[in-house]
C-alpha cells in the first residue's frame, strides 16, 4: 500500500478548512472552474488547475495561487476528460505534484450548443459531442476518483451540472440530456460509495455571468428570457457558485450526500 509523506511546508491561508488537502478541478482554466479554484485555493487546498487547450490562461490561474507562497499550491496538467488514460494521468500528475492522494475531485468541464437548437435540429456530431465531455467525461473522472480518492473521511467528488436538468427549456436539448445523466450518476455514486467516506455531489448552477453562458445570447435574450424571470432580478455571478463548492468540499459537509444542489437565485 502506497503511503504518502505529510505536507507540512504550505503556508497558512487565512481560512485553513482545507489546509494539506490535494484538489482536482477539470475545466479550471476559466469561468467558474477558475473561480472554484481559485476559492479552494483560498481555503488551504493544493490544486491541479485542468485544461483542454489554452495553456496561457491555465498557467495564469497557477500563477494567481503560487503568487503568495513560498511553496507551489497549484500546478497546471493538460487532459481531455472523455479520455480514461489522459484523467488516470490527470491523478497521477497530482499525486506526483504534491506528493499526497488526491482529496477532492471537483468536475466542472463542460460544453455547451451555443445554436440552442431543437431536438429536431440537434446534428448527431454536436450530440456526441456533448455526451462526450458532460457525460463521458464525469463518468470517466467520477470512475477514477472512487478509486483515487482518499478513503477513511474527507473525500469529496463533487458535479457541476446544471439547473438546466429542472427546467427542461426548448433549445437545450442534448446539453439538458447530458446534465440530467451525470446528476442520475452521481446519486447512485453517492450510495455505491458507502464505507469509504467520500461523498458525492452536484452543484447546478442557473444562468451564471460567464463565457460560456454568454456563448450565443444577444442583451434582449439575456434580459428578457433570464434577468426578468429571475426573482432575485439579476445573472448569478461566479462567486454565487464557488463557496457552495468549497463548502461541500469541506468537513461541514459530510452530512450532504448524493444531493443536488441549486444555485439559481430561484429562476427554477
Amino acid at each position: 500500500m502506497k503511503t504518502w509523506p505529510s505536507i507540512s511546508n504550505q503556508p497558512k491561508a487565512k481560512n485553513s478548512q482545507l489546509l494539506d488537502r490535494v484538489a482536482i478541478v477539470t475545466g479550471s482554466s476559466r469561468g467558474i472552474g477558475k473561480a472554484i479554484a481559485l476559492h479552494l485555493a483560498s481555503l488551504g487546498a493544493k490544486l491541479v488547475i485542468n485544461y483542454s487547450s489554452n495553456s496561457t490562461q491555465a498557467n495564469d490561474v497557477v500563477s494567481q495561487i503560487n503568487s503568495d507562497s513560498n511553496s507551489p499550491r497549484a500546478v497546471a496538467v493538460k487532459a481531455n476528460i472523455a479520455d480514461p488514460d489522459k484523467v488516470k494521468s490527470l491523478f497521477d500528475a497530482a499525486e506526483s505534484a504534491f506528493q499526497s492522494p488526491v482529496n477532492i475531485l471537483v468536475n466542472s468541464a463542460g460544453v455547451a450548443n451555443a445554436k440552442y437548437p431543437t431536438v429536431s435540429n440537434t446534428t448527431v456530431e454536436d450530440f456526441d459531442r456533448i455526451f462526450s465531455v458532460n457525460t463521458r467525461g464525469a463518468f470517466i473522472c467520477c470512475k477514477e476518483g472512487e478509486s483515487r480518492i482518499k478513503r477513511g473521511g474527507g473525500g469529496r467528488i463533487i458535479c457541476l451540472t446544471s439547473s438546466a436538468a429542472a427546467s427542461f427549456r426548448p433549445g437545450n436539448g442534448a446539453y439538458t440530456a447530458s446534465k440530467a445523466a451525470e446528476e442520475a450518476m452521481v446519486k447512485i455514486l453517492a450510495k455505491e460509495l458507502k464505507g469509504t467516506g467520500i461523498t458525492a455531489n452536484c452543484v447546478a448552477p442557473g444562468p451564471i455571468a460567464s463565457d460560456m453562458f454568454f456563448d450565443g445570447k444577444t442583451e434582449e435574450m439575456v434580459k428578457k428570457k433570464v434577468i426578468d424571470e429571475c426573482p432575485q432580478g439579476r445573472l448569478g455571478q461566479l462567486e454565487d457558485v464557488a463557496p457552495v463548492v468549497g463548502f461541500l468540499a469541506g468537513d461541514a459537509s459530510e452530512w450532504f450526500n448524493g444531493q443536488i444542489i441549486r444555485v439559481n437565485g430561484g429562476y427554477i
